[in-house]
C-alpha cells in the first residue's frame, strides 16, 4: 500500500529541497505557497463572476416579468442562449473566438474573459430564479404599487424586488456554491487556479493523491463557507409568513 507524504507541500518547487515552516523565503516558492496562490485565483475568478452573474441575471430576470414584450424577448433570449451552451464551450468561445471577431477583446487578460464566461453562464440560471421569484408574488402587490402612484420601475424597486429576492435566496445559495465549483474549468485556458495546480504539481511530484485531496478540501471549504454565509443572510432578511419562514 502506498504511503502518503504530506511533507511534499514543504518542498521548493524548483529544487525540491525541504523548506522549514513550509513557506518559502527569499524568493523560494513551496508547493504550499503555490496551493494558496491557486486558491486565491479560484476565489478571485468565482467571486468576480458571481458579481457579474448577480447583476446581469437579476436584470434579465426583471426584464422577463415586465409588460413590454420586447423586453421579455431580450431577457428570454439571453437566458436561453447562455444556459443551453456548455460552460466549457463558452470558455473556449470567449478565449479563442470572440477576440478574433472583436479585436478590442484581445487586450483583455484571459482571467477577465473567464470571469465574463462564467458570469454570463451563471446569469442565465439566476435570471430564471429571479423571474420565478417575482412571478410567485401575488399580482395584487404590483397593482397596489401602481395604484399608489408609483411608476413601474419604482414598483419593482420598492415593492416587488425586496420580497422576490428574499424568496430566491435558497436557489441563489446553490448558484453561489456552484460558481465556486464551476471555476475549475478555468484551467482549460491556463488560469493558475486549484485544478491547474493539482494537474501540474501532481505531475511534478508524482504525488497526485495528496495534491487532489488538498484541492478537494479547499473546494469544499470554499463552497461550504458560501453556504453558511448565505444561510446567515437568509435568516436575517426572512419575512414571517413568506416562503421558507418559520
Amino acid at each position: 500500500m502506498a504511503t502518503w507524504d504530506w511533507q511534499v507541500f514543504c518542498k521548493e518547487t524548483v529544487t525540491g529541497d525541504q523548506i522549514a515552516g513550509c513557506f518559502g523565503k527569499g524568493g523560494d516558492v513551496t508547493y504550499l505557497d503555490w496551493l494558496i496562490s491557486a486558491w486565491g485565483w479560484t476565489l478571485s475568478v468565482a467571486l468576480l463572476a458571481l458579481v457579474v452573474a448577480l447583476v446581469v441575471g437579476a436584470f434579465m430576470g426583471i426584464l422577463r416579468t415586465t409588460p413590454d414584450k420586447r423586453l421579455v424577448f431580450i431577457g428570454t433570449a439571453w437566458t436561453e442562449l447562455f444556459r443551453n451552451i456548455p460552460l466549457l464551450v463558452q470558455i473556449f468561445l470567449w478565449y479563442h473566438v470572440l477576440p478574433a471577431i472583436f479585436k478590442p477583446l484581445q487586450a483583455f487578460p484571459s482571467f477577465i474573459l473567464v470571469v465574463f464566461a462564467l458570469g454570463f453562464f451563471t446569469s442565465a440560471r439566476i435570471s430564471e430564479q429571479v423571474r420565478a421569484g417575482i412571478q410567485s408574488l401575488p399580482k395584487g402587490q404590483r397593482y397596489a404599487g401602481l395604484a399608489m402612484g408609483l411608476t413601474l420601475p419604482q414598483t419593482y424597486r420598492f415593492v416587488l424586488l425586496p420580497m422576490a429576492f428574499r424568496i430566491v435566496i435558497p436557489p441563489l445559495t446553490s448558484e453561489s456554491m456552484n460558481i465556486i465549483k464551476n471555476s475549475s474549468v478555468a484551467f482549460a485556458v491556463s488560469i493558475a487556479e486549484l485544478t491547474m495546480f493539482a494537474l501540474q504539481a501532481g505531475e511534478e511530484t508524482s504525488r497526485n493523491v495528496e495534491m487532489y485531496l488538498a484541492v478537494t478540501a479547499l473546494y469544499f471549504v470554499s463552497a461550504f463557507s458560501i453556504n453558511r454565509i448565505m444561510l446567515f443572510v437568509e435568516g436575517r432578511v426572512r419575512v414571517p409568513g413568506m416562503i421558507g419562514s418559520k
